[in-house]
């Protein structure tokens, strides 16, 4: 269906090979052939993508955002992230050096849905926001952002839908088998004695068709293993010097460290496409991928002004500047040596099952049946090591400090932290004593994650005639989902216990230089074979943390949506009018299983609880694209649209302490999640101009406008402990903190994307061109009418993407950059529990070159295409602080670059 009246560079467009994949919604449309009197130019690499983008754009009847592969089996970027990152409205946060969660509109991840071919996609982590690097770029042929719903668009969001898209391959009309292979070199080198700096990533597609272009398939496998090294330093906080208001801030600790990772992800895709005639056409699509990352870091941890307890004699300031200790000295000081290492083992499945029948000129049916499954097991452990056991027992050290002004310190120090005679296996501090006095000589989480989700669509189009509107589309989808969280984490105290331990010869491995903040050399060994071969006893931390005891649970929605959606097809003032009207009744029954604990004689005692809430709400959506003169678009849409909660906070866990004589009366406090939490609701606006001025040029301007109906806060509420202990008198309503729906705000902003070929002025800017946008966002959320505003996670006030590119005779060459402005973004902190933190604002560059022997004349190497990437060009640090002074910093993380040479061959 057209969504309004294709002009000649709607078609151009078309037969410059901006196919619509099968499985996008229906308001992205399809235009197959064009007039047989324009001159069709084929275009490949980075003009094909913009051109099949700009064409998606331009078609649908929703704002949107697309990206278009080059060419088979590549994507613009190495990652689906990294590609998302450069859209106008949307920004990315780095996890390892790498775009992993993205913002679209000024809302972090949770408030973004992600789905493949128009299903939604269950998560490895602990809550919903999906993580774009689990998705091989190079089995994705499109991804398109859905900034405004519709109706028939199932998986809704506030800050909208990522919608990624495999290939159709009886759309692709064509045998094509394609390979790529690129070797891969971090330059910070092997930081971690074991560890690598080369990699590599590999892909094979094979797209065919048969029985008379009535049975089609695609089939792609990738695999990468990708090195990752990184200089991290990372604070504990900024207490007052002597604890004093009036005196400045100072250093209150430092957990320094290097990390040397390696990934290992397999991807791969199958599409197998049937359409006998005109009138039906079945899909079956598979998607799989497992993903490896193995973390090593070692580093020193060392107590500064909040180390008094535990050892040295305070701290000696010798410079301040602005209200911070800029230089001194550590006196007396005592430190860990940390042998950590992480690991995660994730995989996920898709699988789904599409069918649609043409019953006549005025009927269409359509089936869809899916599943997607995700599973992750962690591996975090700590090793500790240091002089002596416990606070104050040891040797000591006399360790300078001095801020570097980047946002790290640089140390000096006496001791030499490499000697395995000085440094010995067991907890130098007080931290814990799960079998005895200070008998903490590690800790090991092992947190396990599966998400299953199952869906059934029904749906029926009816085809007028005539009139305005061109169809009515209904249906029902039903989906079942379940969550499940079991988090594991033991003490770990040496069997030698209480004697520090002599690291055997068989697990030393060459010192770990630490001269990036100056501390030299440090002893490094294979903590994790040291583990497995039972040198640790482990105490089960549930049974004596109370918080611990409350961290696992399992989440189950089934949610009815039953839609109907009016496409319109008609005229305004002589002018053409498409769009669409609908309604969505979203029917959600949702429950959870957990635990509540508390604490007896010291030992934490459980008692399960289950808990559940159902509620409906309506969701209508508007969206209306008026054609304002050829090829120029101003789109309107307005609706009401829903996030369901975080599944980490929807959890039936309850902590508690029992006062049996209160002075204020109530008996029972704690926390505990909140099984009954409701969706985030919003009603939002939006407002568009788009000039397409050319089949590779277009200028668009948007504003929008979101209502945020309520928020999620933590607040004290009322809790009835008489329905879980019906035995005990006395009042058994309680306080508990957990997270409830509070009052809403706004979200607000305005983008502008610009794309141009240079080659529109004159001949020899031929294949020279840009594509920019920037944005601007802005926000006020209260949890009541009198409290401050809160700051939504993921909103960066400021965005901008610029990318220059170069493409002729076969050579090619792009630079792009990103800034995003500082925002609060979402990190893992202790025991692999995740926090919010200030992110400081940074900008990212990336460089390509390359060259397709295609078009070289020479006939042995058509179809080769080589290239060299380099990623994190200016080496930008990725940096976090507390507070309002960003010289607070509490983690400074630099990456180093990433370089890739690598070739293509298509035939």
């Amino acid at each position: 269906m057209l969504l309004f009246k294709p002009s000649l560079l709607t078609l151009a467009l078309a037969a410059a090979g901006a196919s619509i994949s099968a499985y996008a919604a229906d308001d992205v449309t399809n235009t197959a052939t064009a007039d047989e009197n324009i001159e069709v130019v084929k275009v490949t690499g980075i003009r094909r993508s913009l051109q099949e983008s700009q064409s998606l754009k331009m078609s649908s009847s929703s704002i949107v955002e697309a990206i278009s592969a080059e060419d088979i089996g590549k994507l613009p970027d190495v990652s689906i992230a990294e590609s998302l990152a450069r859209l106008p409205g949307v920004a990315a946060q780095r996890l390892d050096g790498r775009a992993n969660v993205i913002s679209i509109r000024g809302l972090g991840p949770d408030f973004t849905t992600a789905t493949l071919n128009g299903r939604e996609q269950t998560s490895v982590n602990d809550n919903r926001g999906v993580e774009f690097d689990q998705y091989p770029s190079e089995l994705l042929n499109r991804v398109v952002v859905y900034k405004t719903p519709d109706a028939s668009v199932m998986a809704q969001a506030i800050g909208g839908t990522v919608d990624m898209q495999t290939i159709s391959p009886l759309t692709h009309g064509e045998q094509t088998f394609a390979v790529s292979l690129r070797g891969e070199m971090n330059d910070l080198g092997a930081l971690n004695s074991g560890s690598d700096d080369k990699g590599y990533r590999g892909s094979v597609s094979y797209i065919d068709q048969f029985a008379d272009d009535t049975i089609g398939i695609a089939l792609g496998y990738s695999r990468m293993v990708s090195p990752n090294q990184e200089e991290r330093w990372q604070a504990w906080g900024y207490p007052e010097l002597d604890y004093n208001s009036d005196n400045p801030f100072v250093l209150g600790g430092a957990k320094p460290f290097v990390r040397s990772s390696e990934l290992e992800r397999d991807g791969f895709l199958g599409v197998i496409e049937f359409a006998p005639n005109d009138f039906f056409k079945s899909t079956v699509d598979i998607f799989y991928t497992k993903f490896f990352d193995d973390q090593r870091l070692r580093g020193i941890e060392i107590p500064g002004q909040w180390g008094a307890g535990w050892g040295n004699s305070g701290i000696t300031a010798l410079e301040t500047q602005d209200g911070l200790v800029t230089k001194g000295i550590i006196n007396d000081a005592a430190v860990v040596v940390r042998n950590d290492v992480n690991t995660r083992d994730a995989e996920s499945l898709s699988v789904g099952w599409n069918n649609k029948f043409q019953v006549n000129n005025n009927w269409a049916v359509e089936a869809d049946i899916a599943m997607s499954k995700s599973d992750r097991t962690d591996l975090g452990m700590e090793s500790y090591s240091g002089t002596g056991r416990g606070n104050g027992n040891g040797a000591v050290d006399q360790l300078g400090f001095e801020y570097d002004g980047d946002g790290s310190y640089h140390f000096s120090h006496n001791l030499d932290y490499s000697d395995p005679n000085v440094i010995k296996l067991g907890g130098p501090f007080s931290w814990g004593n799960p079998v005895g006095p200070d008998s903490q000589d590690g800790f090991i989480n092992k947190p396990e994650i599966e998400d299953d989700l199952k869906s059934v669509k029904l749906a029926a189009e009816y085809i007028f005639d005539e009139g305005a509107v061109r169809s009515v589309e209904f249906g029902v989808n039903y989906t079942e989902r379940e969550k499940t969280k079991q988090d594991n984490g033991f003490y770990l105290t040496l069997k030698d216990y209480p004697d520090m331990q002599t690291v055997p010869d068989a697990y030393l491995l060459a010192p770990t230089s630490l001269d990036f903040f100056g501390m030299g050399n440090m002893l490094s060994y294979d903590s994790l074979a040291f583990y497995n071969d039972g040198n640790y006893t482990e105490t089960n931390a549930d049974t004596v943390d109370l918080s611990r005891a409350t961290n696992s649970w399992q989440v189950a929605e089934d949610v009815t949506t039953a839609f109907v959606k009016a496409n319109v097809d008609s005229e305004l003032f002589d002018l053409p009018l498409s769009g669409n009207i609908g309604l969505q009744a979203v029917m959600t029954d949702q429950s959870s299983n957990g635990t509540v604990a508390s604490v007896d004689s010291g030992t934490v005692v459980k008692t399960p609880r289950t808990a559940s809430d159902s509620y409906t709400e309506w969701l209508p959506s508007l969206n209306l694209g008026l054609e304002v003169a050829d090829g120029q678009m101003l789109r309107f849409a307005a609706a009401r649209t829903l996030t369901r909660a975080r599944m980490d906070k929807m959890n039936a866990n309850a902590n508690f302490s029992y006062n049996a004589n209160p002075s204020d009366g109530v008996n029972w406090s704690g926390g505990a999640g909140n099984p009954e939490l409701r969706p985030w609701l919003a009603r939002q606006y939006d407002l568009s101009y788009e000039n397409y001025f050319s089949d590779q040029g277009y200028f668009a301007v948007a504003v929008f406008y979101k209502d945020l109906e309520n928020y999620v806060y933590d607040q004290r509420s009322e809790f009835n402990f008489g329905e879980i202990f019906p035995e005990v008198g006395g009042n058994p309503i309680g306080l508990v903190t957990q997270p409830q729906n509070g009052e809403g705000g706004y979200v607000q902003g305005v983008e502008a994307s610009f794309s141009l070929d240079f080659g529109l002025f004159a001949d020899v800017l031929s294949g020279f061109g840009t594509v920019m946008s920037a944005s601007y966002n802005d926000s006020e959320v209260k949890e009541t009418s009198d409290s401050d505003p809160t700051t939504l996670p993921g909103l960066s006030e400021k965005t901008f993407n610029a990318t220059v590119y170069y493409e002729n005779s076969g050579f090619e060459a792009r630079v792009s950059s990103r800034y995003r402005s500082e925002f609060l973004g979402e990190v893992t902190a202790i025991s692999l529990s995740r926090v919010n933190v200030n992110v400081a604002a940074e900008t990212v560059v990336d460089a390509q070159v390359g060259y397709d022997f295609s078009e070289s004349g020479i006939d042995a190497l058509y179809g080769l295409s080589v290239l060299f990437q380099v990623n994190n060009l200016t080496n930008e640090p990725f940096t976090s602080y507390t507070g309002d002074d960003a010289r607070h910093v509490r983690d400074y993380q630099n990456y180093g670059r990433n370089f890739m040479l690598g070739a293509n061959y298509k035939f």
